[in-house]
Order: C-alpha cells, then structure tokens, then sequence
C-alpha cells in the first residue's frame, strides 16, 4: 500500500500497527513516532502557532471560519506524487485537522481512486474502535486487536484501583487558555475513569468555551492546564494568563497546589494510543496516594 496519513493521531495507529514503512505522506504535525518526521509532508497549516499567542491564535481560527477558509491545506503536487492509493482523514474538527472536503476534491488530482478510511471519534471507545477499523482496511487485524486488547488492559487497570476510592475531586481540564475552554470528547470520561469529577466539560461533546465565572463557581480542585496543540514548554509561556483573572489565586487548586501543565498535544488531544498513556497520568495527577508518580518532565508538570 501507499498511505497518506492526514491526521497525526492517524499516524501513531497506522505506526503502532507496523505500517510505518507504508506511509508515504504526512502532516507537518506528524511527530510521533520519530520516524513519522521523515515522511514526506503533504499537508500544512496556515497559522504559526509559534508566532502567535492564544488569543491571536483563536482570533486568527475564527476569522479563517467566519470566511469559510480551511486552516489546513493539501499540497496538492506533493499529494499527486505521493500517489497514495489509502488514505487515513478525519471528519470530526475542522480546527485541529483537513477539513475532509478537501481532501476528496484532492483525491480528484490522483490517478487512481484511493480507499479512504475517515475517523470522528468522540469516546475512548470510539477510538479502540478506530484502531480496529484501520487494522481491518489495512490488512493488520492481527495486530489491531492485540493492541486494543492491551489498552484495554491498562484502561481497566486504571478504571478498577479508582473504583477502590473514595469521591473524587473536582477536576476542571482547560483545553485553550484564552479564551477558556473546557476539554471534552474523551477527556471527562478519562477524568471519570481516573477517579475524579469532572464538572466543566461533557463526556462525547465537542470541547466548548467557558466563562471564568463559571470555572470559580465550579471551585476545582485541581486544575490540568492542556492546550490543544501544546507541549509543556509552550503552555508555560501562556501560563500567566491565568494568573490575571480575578481570583485566580483563591481557587481550591490554587491554594493547595494541585495545578498541573500537561503534553496536550501528546496525550490528551489527539484520539490516539497514546490517550492511555494520558489516563494514567490523570490518574498520577487525581489520586497521587493511589497512583505513585511516573510521569516525565515532558509529559506533566506539577506548577503550584
């Protein structure tokens, strides 16, 4: 096969897969494995995010929908030369990822109609399903189901030494920090599974804007900082942002300590393997008493 991966949590399944000496294009977020970096890129964004701050970020993607323009584009010659005949995309985020319109006026430049296998995941589920999904297209269900078979492993593991606690603590996610957004999708059920209670965000729904007042009704306890996106290094720099709104310091959180930066993009954005890799790290963060410290400096970092 020639696959063309459009979406970077596409890529981590089709690697884990051992598809990787297959893949013949990428985006230019691709970065996991580190062997998905050598790929030829055939899709790029138009926003720097390493240019801009939150708020010139989020100012930057509405104007790009209000106009209806695609924040990602394909390189169409690159596309045609890659000549892929499989194509993994995505039908779920017209912000994080190609809008899948575009990628089937692309797939008009090819030679020859390629398969194309579209993911829109909401739940944990629904990304286990995904991986199966992509095994069976791709002639890897041996391998599909024994790695979903060991995530699920992990997940239970999780799920069953928090169910051994008492109620847990009120967790607000942010998954942008200006303006706030509270994660969602798979996030809040991660949350759930970890041992805490999320308030802010819905299980299976779209992450979604929030007021600040209605973060310091909510009283978290503690407060997981993971920009959609964002390595650790990047959120600290927005960190301050938060440090300006009113009260901020008179948070539950705040005052006992408990806010926590994460490797957003790494473990919690994309709907990957790597989410189990992010539950147990929740669960690190909600239950420390249960759950004994492993996570590295790159993946979560204690900040108060």
């Amino acid at each position: 096969m020639r696959i063309c991966s459009l979406l970077p949590s596409a890529t981590e399944i089709a690697f884990a897969l051992g598809l990787g000496d297959e893949i013949v294009g990428v985006t230019h977020e691709c970065d996991y494995p580190p062997e998905a970096k050598k790929k030829k890129v055939v899709v790029k964004s138009s926003i720097d995010q390493n240019q801009l701050t939150s708020p010139e970020i989020d100012e930057t993607v509405r104007r790009h929908l209000r106009e209806r323009r695609g924040i990602y584009t394909i390189d169409l010659l690159k596309f045609r030369a890659a000549n892929p005949d499989f194509i993994l995309t995505q039908d779920l985020c017209d912000v994080c990822a190609l809008d899948y319109d575009e990628v089937l006026q692309a797939v008009k430049w090819l030679a020859q109609k390629p398969k194309i296998v579209s993911l829109a995941p909401a739940r944990l589920a629904d990304v286990l399903s995904d991986i199966e999904r992509i095994g069976v297209s791709a002639g890897r269900k041996v391998e599909a189901d024994g790695l979903v078979r060991r995530l699920k492993r992990r997940i239970e593991r999780v799920r069953e030494q928090a169910s051994r606690l008492d109620l847990g603590p009120r967790v607000a996610c942010l998954e942008w920090l200006d303006p706030l957004y509270s994660a969602g999708h798979w996030v809040p059920e991660m949350v759930e599974l970890a041992g805490g209670a999320d308030g802010l965000g819905r299980k299976g729904e779209p992450s979604k804007e929030i007021g600040w007042d209605t973060v310091r009704a909510f009283k978290p306890e503690v407060v997981i900082l993971m920009p959609c996106g964002f390595d650790i290094e990047r959120t600290l720099k927005e960190y301050s942002l938060l440090h300006q709104l009113n009260g901020w310091s008179e948070l539950p959180a705040a005052k006992t300590g408990r806010v926590y930066a994460v490797n957003g993009s790494a473990y919690f954005n994309r709907s990957g393997p790597r989410l189990i890799d992010g539950l147990e790290i929740l669960a690190q963060i909600i239950h420390p008493e249960q759950f004994p410290w492993a996570a590295s400096p790159e993946a979560a970092r204690r900040l108060s």
